[in-house]
This record gives structure tokens, C-alpha cells and sequence, in this order.
């Protein structure tokens, strides 16, 4: 086998694309976002990739039918302000640091096919707890990108992410960068402890309006109020256990 495969049911005809990456992270904040985006615009899918990189595994549906895990490529045409969109979600990523590098490199020349010239990655921002409101934090390619972002409500702050942004969200920014083309990452704030369909919709509320693209959030909202319930049960159950340990702490 080789190390990437790709399948492909359509060469698109399509205008500098803006190309948009949402694969499983943290709080699958960007997952949940660009398919979220996928089914809000009925995009098309025209391949799908497949690698030893990934896990050694195959998927199964409702009726036991199985499928190989896959990184697949989704096409949306253009209509007034907006731009042609190509829509990069998947159920893992890359392994190990050399197959980060591998797919990253091999879905940028698919890029390059198409003319891309401009990437948004999305993610999330684990900060250990749980959040309201989050942020959208950003990184981008040039200080031009950044004030642009800036005036859409993206966060650009000082330290943070602290530790870099790892994975294909960052990779395509740095390989992109290196090819000359123009990339950002809009991070989401999550808590990190769960599927975070708050945070994956702050991110989509900033990616919509920089498309020009109408969403409806509804099934992203009521994801949330399920989490939310989840928590809610989790922080009842917790409480007692903290009252025994402040007891304990009298003992002795």
C-alpha cells in the first residue's frame, strides 16, 4: 500500500477556492464546525484519502457495514460574495509526526491544483475548564491577516496558545506559508474535557462571516444544551465528593 492513497469521483472546475480544514482535535471544536458547514451549504464531495498514517482501523454504519477511516474533500460553489469553498473534515489525523507532515504536504499540492490562495484551519483551545462565552483566538500567516481577523472579533493574544498550535491545523499555516499562501487559524475556546459544539460555533460564526455565508445554528445549539445537561449531572455527583473531602480533612 502506499503511503497516501486518494480516490477521487470528480475533478470540480472551481475559482481560487478558499480551502477550509476542520479534522478531530481538541474538543473536536473544528471537526464538529466544518461539518457543520459541510451539511449547512450540501457541499459535494469529490475524494477521499486514505494512509497508513492513520489508524489501523475500518468504521461501521447502522446496518454493520463497514468503511476505511478517511480524511475526505468537499466542493461548494461560489454564489455572490461568496467564494468557492473546498471543505477538508476526516475522522483522524496523522499518527505520528511524519504522517502529520506527509498528509499536510499531500493536501496542500491538492491546493495548489485548485489555485488555493488563501486557508482557514479550525481548532480549539483547550483551557482546562469550563466556558460561557468562548473566544476565538487566532494566528495567521502575516500582521496584515492578523489586523483583518482582528476586525471580524478574532483574539490575537499575547502567550496564548502557549505551546504552539500542533497538528494539521498548524502545519497548513507553516507548510502553506512556505508556498506563499495566505493562512489563518481560528481556535475556539473548549474546555477540552468534551465535544464542544459552544466553542465550534463561535468558530463557525467568525468563519460565516468571513465567507459571507448564512448558517443556521440550531443543531450546533442544541448539542450544547445536551452537553450541558452532561455537565450539569457531573458537577451534582462531584459535590458531594468534595463535601466528604472536606470532612475528611477535620479527621485526624
Amino acid at each position: 500500500m502506499d503511503d497516501i492513497i486518494m480516490i477521487t469521483s470528480e475533478e470540480p472546475e472551481l475559482n481560487e477556492p478558499i480551502l477550509i480544514e476542520g479534522l478531530p482535535g481538541v474538543g473536536n471544536v473544528g471537526k464538529l464546525a466544518a461539518e457543520h458547514l459541510v451539511e449547512q451549504l450540501k457541499a459535494t464531495k469529490f475524494a477521499e484519502v486514505h494512509s497508513k498514517y492513520f489508524p489501523p482501523q475500518v468504521l461501521l454504519d447502522d446496518d454493520g457495514v463497514i468503511r476505511l477511516v478517511s480524511n475526505d474533500l468537499y466542493y461548494v460553489r461560489g454564489e455572490g460574495e461568496r467564494p468557492d469553498l473546498i471543505i477538508l473534515v476526516g475522522d483522524y489525523q496523522g499518527l505520528t509526526p511524519e504522517g502529520q507532515y506527509e498528509l499536510s504536504d499531500h493536501m496542500l499540492k491538492v491546493a495548489m491544483d485548485h489555485k488555493v490562495k488563501r486557508i482557514y484551519t479550525l481548532g480549539g483551545y483547550g483551557i482546562g475548564r469550563m466556558v460561557e462565552e468562548p473566544r476565538v483566538l487566532g494566528a495567521a500567516t502575516s500582521i496584515k491577516l492578523v489586523e483583518e481577523m482582528k476586525e471580524k472579533g478574532v483574539v490575537f493574544s499575547k502567550g496564548e496558545p502557549g505551546s504552539g498550535i500542533v497538528g494539521a491545523s498548524g502545519l497548513l499555516l507553516g507548510l502553506g506559508k512556505v508556498h506563499g499562501m495566505e493562512a489563518v487559524c481560528l481556535m475556539g475556546e473548549t474546555s477540552g474535557y468534551f465535544v464542544d459544539p459552544k466553542g465550534a460555533e463561535a468558530v463557525l460564526r467568525i468563519l460565516s462571516a468571513l465567507l459571507n455565508v448564512e448558517v443556521d445554528f440550531s443543531a450546533l445549539q442544541d448539542k450544547a444544551q445536551q452537553i450541558d445537561v452532561i455537565t450539569s449531572k457531573l458537577k451534582e455527583t462531584e459535590a458531594p465528593q468534595e463535601k466528604r473531602r472536606e470532612d475528611l480533612g477535620y479527621i485526624g
